[in-house]
């Protein structure tokens, strides 16, 4: 990453922890109208602003003073040239409230979106391992005072019982959140504590005795097999491995799948024979959701939910690799709306995003499942056209054919509803074609660069020669 960009990403981050920090109520400006987030004193997915707003007043009201936050690691991403990603660990000095809060270590993941001449919050993800909070509460203190006084009287009253090793060890096990299991060498299950139960529903009498990849759905089943035989292979070299860390979809008892991490490592007898395995298995499936939503930020249009040019360069790219091994050609259209501005300055943007959208629509109609269709900015779209014919020619006229049915669809009229509230309002009708220009490409004869201009190119002589018109762009030699 580039040191300026990456100071960059390190100073949005800075700023939302000092005003966390400081209580500072400017900071709900910062939060996107997109915005959603993971509270951490619950796991329920907020997609209201004002409900993140209003829980963070809360969390202010609760604890008024300045807080100390502890920083352990932070990682920073650049997804794109608009969206980057902090996600870092530390731990929460309250002013008051004893040494419980410090302890815990907190992940917290913010999404930063650039938004015109600002980057704006929309997302923000905090996993903090706090019990369950009571009404009016974001940090549970009363419930923390209460169960401390709780705990207090059974240390008392188990002390005299904890005598040997095993009982402390189901006392660590049986209380923890994450999943603790056993098995032997056939990955047959010998233990799990009962946090499998809490989290997928099945009793330990269900599932010890049982082989481990009854847990897994077949994808999981096949990444583990796949640790394995990596294990071996390392040993074999004389690589010493350690804990083995890998994530696998897990079935539950009432036929949900959930996402757990899983860290495991070998049991060996005294001739380092492998006698079984045992691990930590953590829930990751909002993890998962976020970075779902993270990539779906970073290689899509907000608006069309078309690829972006991000994601639209690296199809193209493997589109180029595989044209290279099969001799296939590929396609590369660049479109341009021939009258979009008027609309725009007619009705205003709104509408202009109506009319966007729309596009996008009729576009995807017109090619197959396998192609791409990008808007790479404005009223410009791009689409990736693979697999066409081995000949030349004939890949050329496969090409002018879906052109010219893209044009068609699109100089049909457009019917758009405005909103109530915005500038325009009613049913607006819209005459609009596009000029189109044609690349084809085959291997990696030329760059990714080339093909880009010289659709481009065509695309702008179209538009010369009158619009609404399809023109093939010549093939590098005959350029040369």
């Amino acid at each position: 990453m580039h040191p300026d960009r990456q100071r960059k990403i390190r100073e949005l981050f800075n700023e939302y922890i000092e005003m966390y920090a400081a209580r500072d109520e400017r900071l709900t400006e910062r939060f996107s109208q997109n915005f959603t987030g993971y509270p951490g004193s619950g796991s329920q997915l907020i997609h209201d602003r004002e409900e993140w707003i209003r829980i963070t007043r809360q969390d202010f009201a609760q604890v008024p003073g300045r807080i100390r936050i502890e920083m352990l690691d932070i990682a920073l991403q650049d997804l794109s040239e608009d969206v980057v990603v902090a996600t870092a660990f530390f731990h929460i000095h309250l002013p008051s409230g004893g040494d419980y809060f410090s302890t815990k270590v907190v992940r917290l993941t913010l999404v930063f979106r650039r938004e015109g001449d600002d980057w704006m919050i929309v997302h923000c993800s905090y996993s903090v391992p706090y019990h369950s909070t009571q009404d009016g509460e974001v940090f549970p203190l009363h419930s923390l005072q209460e169960q401390n006084s709780a705990l207090q009287a059974l240390v008392v009253e188990r002390t005299q019982a904890l005598h040997d090793s095993q009982a402390l060890y189901r006392l660590l096990t049986e209380d923890a959140q994450d999943v603790l299991w056993r098995t032997d060498a056939r990955l047959i299950v010998t233990y799990i504590s009962p946090a499998d139960e809490r989290l997928r529903g099945f009793r330990a009498d269900e599932v010890v005795g049982r082989h481990v990849f009854e847990m897994f759905t077949e994808e999981g089943v096949a990444v583990v097999k796949a640790m394995i035989q990596r294990r071996a292979q390392e040993e074999a070299s004389g690589t010493p491995v350690g804990f083995l860390n890998f994530q696998v979809q897990h079935r539950c008892k009432d036929g949900r799948l959930i996402w757990g991490e899983a860290m495991s490592k070998t049991d060996r007898n005294a001739q380092g024979e492998i006698i079984g395995y045992h691990g930590i298995t953590r829930e990751i499936t909002e993890r998962k959701r976020l970075e779902e939503q993270v990539r779906q930020l970073a290689f899509h249009d907000t608006l069309t939910r078309l690829a972006n040019r991000r994601l639209m360069l690296e199809h193209l790219d493997q589109a180029m690799s595989a044209s290279k091994r099969s001799h296939h050609h590929g396609a590369l259209l660049f479109l341009d709306l021939d009258n979009f501005k008027s609309l725009n300055d007619t009705h205003g943007h709104s509408v202009g995003d109506l009319l966007l959208i729309e596009v996008a629509e009729r576009l995807k109609a017109c090619v197959r499942e396998a192609d791409t269709v990008a808007r790479f900015g404005g009223d410009e779209f791009v689409v990736l056209l693979c697999e066409l014919d081995t000949q030349p020619a004939e890949a050329s006229e496969q090409a002018i054919a879906v052109a010219e049915k893209i044009r068609i669809r699109l100089s049909d009229l457009y019917v758009l509803q405005a909103a109530p509230s915005g500038p325009a309002t009613g049913t607006i009708e819209h005459q609009c074609t596009a000029s189109i220009g044609v690349a084809i490409f085959r291997g990696r004869d030329e760059s990714q660069s080339s093909v880009i201009d010289r659709a481009d190119a065509a695309m702008y002589q179209a538009k010369k020669d009158g619009r609404n018109r399809i023109r093939l762009a010549p093939c590098p030699v005959e350029a040369g």
